[in-house]
């Protein structure tokens, strides 16, 4: 399995162990009921071979089933739509010569059924009143939500602060294109805000996750702070500086940021060679083409700001030629040619 779908199920299993679902109601019971469990859910027809004994039941989940169930010795055995509970009391015998680096009884068991079967395992330990998943060997400890909220605050107060010195920066940077006095210094501290901002924006989203039912509104606050907006102009940047303009290559480049360092993201050079140049310096001066400054402006609507850019080249070029020339913009779909020049002055700072 590689590193992708493991992620995938792990993710599918904190889902499934968050707050709101059932299988966590029990959990939370068992733990304030200081009692241990170890708890199967899918892949049964594996999850069986590999154990005997134990009391058939094929009866109806329910959180106070399991909770009540968990007060026995060995395993609980749930079917995969945690629908039903098959066995309890259930002997689990995985190879002892599965390779793992838990300690306690119950947690190795549990780590080697993760490895032997495509079942999520769940252990409980009465003694640290903590629970463990395992999916394929891979382990992940449910966290309490007063913890998880905590994280929650640092990453939103990291969102707020890194979104308004960003806003500063990309109207600071508007004034520059439209002045044709970019350099590459420039970009490279927008594009490592962007990255600050994607990072953050990637950890909130996992705390949603183990927050369950009780992250709608931090999923709300995310939307607000680093939704598809931001996702787009960090797009329509980079697309305005790359070799290469098109939106494959921003897929790539982004992917190459966000491997980057943080130290890598802060150099020039590093920057300038993941858009595609090898001979730049940090005072090198950057021609965007224009795509993210012209998004800004109402007039123009989805799909003309790249017919402009195919017709200009550059941001400057449309600026030179933009009151001299209205009938051109006419010819590629701008029916307001005024009102984009006079949105562009006064983003500028100039009036018409």
């Amino acid at each position: 399995m590689d590193k992708e779908e493991l992620q995938k199920r792990m993710d599918a299993a904190i889902r499934l162990t968050a707050p709101g679902q059932p299988i966590r109601a029990a959990l939370d019971m068992i733990i304030a009921g200081h009692l241990g469990a170890l708890i199967c859910v899918g892949d049964v027809e594996h999850v069986l071979a590999a154990g005997n004994d134990g009391f058939p039941l094929n009866i109806s989940f329910t959180s106070n089933r399991l909770f009540e169930l968990s007060k026995m010795d060995g395993a609980i055995v749930i079917d995969d739509d945690v629908t039903q509970i098959l066995r309890a009391n259930f002997h689990l015998n995985p190879d002892p010569s599965l390779a793992t680096s838990e300690t306690g009884m119950r947690h190795r068991t549990a780590a080697r059924m993760s490895v032997l079967t495509d079942a999520i395992v769940l252990s409980v330990s009465a003694r640290r009143a903590v629970v463990n998943v395992y999916v394929h060997g891979k382990s992940y400890q449910i966290q309490p939500v007063s913890e998880i909220m905590t994280t929650v605050n640092q990453l939103v107060s990291t969102l707020q602060t890194t979104r308004t010195q960003l806003d500063r920066k990309l109207l600071h940077l508007t004034g520059l294109e439209l002045d044709d006095y970019v350099t590459l210094a420039d970009i490279t501290d927008i594009f490592s805000s962007f990255e600050i901002l994607q990072q953050a924006k990637s950890e909130l989203k996992f705390c949603i996750v183990k927050l369950g039912t009780q992250g709608k509104l931090v999923r709300m606050q995310l939307e607000q702070l680093a939704g598809e907006a931001i996702d787009s102009e960090y797009d329509l940047m980079i697309r305005d500086y790359a070799r290469d303009s098109s939106e494959e290559n921003a897929r790539r480049i982004r992917a190459k940021f966000a491997k980057m360092t943080p130290q890598d993201l802060t150099n020039p050079q590093k920057v300038a060679e993941a858009l595609g140049y090898d001979d730049l310096d940090e005072d090198s001066v950057m021609t965007p083409l224009g795509l993210r400054t012209l998004s800004q402006v109402s007039v123009v609507r989805d799909g003309v700001a790249e017919r402009i850019v195919d017709e200009y080249g550059s941001l400057q070029d449309l600026m030179d030629d933009i009151r001299t020339n209205p009938e051109r913009l006419v010819d590629i779909g701008v029916n307001n040619p005024t009102i984009l020049a006079d949105s562009l002055y006064r983003i500028k700072g100039k009036r018409s």
